[in-house]
């Protein structure tokens, strides 16, 4: 091997030790310091809102629920119409998200049962209406609201949406203390809910 060569095998390993210093010294300084910003990353990567779409069975609507949701189906009586209601309803921080659903005869008569249930929901909150916004075509009406009340001294936040399609009327809420409801949450949920 000619010195040349030598000189050059030399320089060769200096520059990988300096490289493998380097870069060993910046691991050893760089891992404290990322630790914490990885645990928050991967933290974050643990939702509590674990969106699904959901089906009605006994009515035609698709939804997104944060998590599995559970059914009832029970009797109530609204505005001395006595129906039969199924609520899909699921709970994540203290924030309920739900869809009711009942079947009427007509579409006249879902009209009236979804005027109902508006009042009746802003009624269990001991409410009053913030926003309201209505929209009624050929087809079916809409009520978008949202409502305050302070049940039990804790201010409660209502958003909700009525409909009225075919012979079925729906009331979609999120509800939950005011300052554990999210406005990108009710969104979602709000934007997701469709009748057939």
């Amino acid at each position: 091997m000619g010195a040349a060569t030598m000189r050059l095998m030399k320089n060769l390993l200096r520059m990988r030790f300096r490289v493998t210093t380097v870069s060993t010294v910046s691991s050893a300084v760089a891992l404290p310091l990322l630790l914490p910003v990885l645990i928050l990353l991967l933290s974050g990567c643990t939702p509590t809102h674990d969106w699904r779409e959901i089906h009605g069975d006994s009515a035609p609507y698709t939804v997104l629920l944060p998590a599995k949701p559970t059914s009832q189906t029970r009797q109530i009586n609204l505005s001395d119409m006595p129906m039969t209601m199924t609520m899909t309803s699921t709970e994540v921080d203290h924030v309920t998200y739900a869809v009711g659903s009942v079947a009427v005869a007509d579409p006249a008569t879902a009209k009236k049962t979804m005027l109902a249930m508006k009042v009746a929901l802003v009624a269990h909150i001991d409410g009053a209406v913030v926003k309201e916004r209505a929209v009624d075509n050929s087809d079916d009406s809409q009520i978008d609201l949202e409502a305050t009340g302070s049940p039990k001294g804790e201010s409660r936040l209502v958003a909700a949406r009525f409909v009225a399609h075919d012979k079925f009327a729906y009331q979609a809420i999120v509800t939950g203390p005011t300052k554990f409801v999210s406005r990108d949450n009710v969104d979602t949920f709000m934007t997701s809910f469709k009748v057939k």
